[in-house]
């Protein structure tokens, strides 16, 4: 079993459709967390049920699948649970630093111009009355800043891979039956963590582990696993369903917006709310259907990845932290200059141009930031005429 795991495992390395996917989802992430931005409608929650924090969860977990599952079969335990907790530590880090320079960011500059409603609309209202203790409960994970929850939602999942991971590589379908089952307990029993002051954490770790945990199954599937879904791909009538399932899922959605339109019956787009908290299960068929038909019409050796235009997108998902932490900072600044500047269309699409130019160069600079360190710090001159062995013998 485990020989052919790792087969497996050494073929999907570097599949750049991770890259190109976690790349997209984080242009999205910061075209939704600018409130108001009118380019933020050609994101991916407005033509369905899921979104790009669907998508940055699910190829989160396939990624952490590939990457440390070889280690975990050809390592142990013990090492692969040390690196992943190296990994947990860097995420947590760029948490706290992102966490306390932007709440400062936003209380000052809320102070300071003429927008307070910014602290409360950004939910760091704690920080003007009580600073010290709004910062021990944001290193605790309890506070919620508007836009650091998917960061958080990441920690907590990378906190548990380790037992996760042994699970999958042992007992993969068991493994994945455990997650369903947490899953639907914790919609049933409301299990969620609480968060500072009030309230309950925005995305619910007992549900969207679902997703994390789906992702690393399939990228720790078997050979005949994948065999099997290639032979329902190639189904015509469970290619249509998706389809059929998308475009009811756009036309809830698009009602949803436009009410009064009456696209659908309103007890109709009732029974499907947008419950991002507890990812709703409409939701993730959604996004089950959307990574079914993904894969089929976009192979692994896809000719589209030799693209010059695509290279930007696969570069923001490969250095997709760097980005993502830009991106949050981005989106306030974003936020500030449309609501202290003037209200035009052309002004939405100016700032999230910039801050999709500004993100792009940000994982082009980490990028060849990490090919530096790389690289030898001087070249040793070689001396022609000399045997080989007496080349530097003097």
């Amino acid at each position: 079993m485990y020989p052919s795991m790792k087969a497996e495992l050494a073929a999907r390395d570097g599949d750049l459709r991770l890259c190109l996917l976690l790349g997209l989802a984080a242009w999205f992430l910061f075209l939704d967390h600018v409130p108001h931005n009118a380019v933020s409608l050609l994101t991916m929650r407005n033509f369905g049920f899921s979104g790009a924090t669907d998508l940055f969860v699910f190829i989160g977990g396939y990624t952490a699948a590939i990457l440390y599952g070889r280690m975990m079969l050809e390592r142990g335990f013990v090492v692969t649970a040390t690196r992943i907790f190296k990994r947990l530590w860097q995420l947590y880090a760029a948490y706290i630093v992102l966490f306390v320079i932007y709440i400062d960011l936003i209380g000052n500059v809320a102070r300071q111009s003429a927008a307070p409603a910014l602290i409360g609309e950004f939910n760091v209202t704690g920080i003007v009355d009580h600073t010290i203790r709004t910062l021990i409960h944001g290193l605790l994970l309890r506070a919620k800043p508007l836009n650091l929850d998917v960061l958080q939602l990441f920690i907590v999942l990378m906190a548990v891979f380790p037992f996760i991971l042994f699970g999958m590589v042992r007992r993969p379908n068991v493994t994945m039956a455990g997650s369903i089952g947490l899953y639907f307990a914790a919609r049933q029993f409301d299990w969620n963590f609480s968060a500072f002051p009030d309230g309950r954490w925005y995305l619910n770790p007992f549900c969207w582990q679902l997703l994390f945990v789906l992702g690393a199954w399939l990228a720790l599937s078997g050979a005949n696993q994948i065999h099997a879904v290639h032979k329902l791909q190639e189904l015509a009538v469970l290619r249509g369903a998706a389809w059929l399932y998308l475009l009811f899922a756009l036309a809830v959605t698009v009602a949803g917006k436009f009410p009064q339109a009456s696209i659908v019956p309103d007890l109709l787009r009732d029974a499907f709310p947008n419950d991002q908290e507890n990812l709703a299960p409409h939701r993730v068929l959604h996004f089950l259907a959307l990574a079914f038909l993904f894969a089929y019409m976009v192979p692994r050796d896809w000719s589209g990845f030799r693209w010059q235009t695509l290279q930007p997108v696969i570069k923001c998902g490969q250095e997709w932290l760097a980005v993502f932490c830009a991106g949050v900072f981005l989106s306030f600044a974003g936020h500030l200059v449309l609501i202290t500047g003037p209200d035009s269309l052309a002004m939405h699409v100016l700032v999230s141009f910039a801050g999709i130019l500004i993100m792009t160069a940000v994982a082009y600079y980490v990028s060849w930031s990490k090919r530096q360190d790389h690289k030898p710090a001087f070249r040793t001159p070689t001396m022609t005429g000399l045997p080989e062995e007496g080349r530097f013998a003097k």
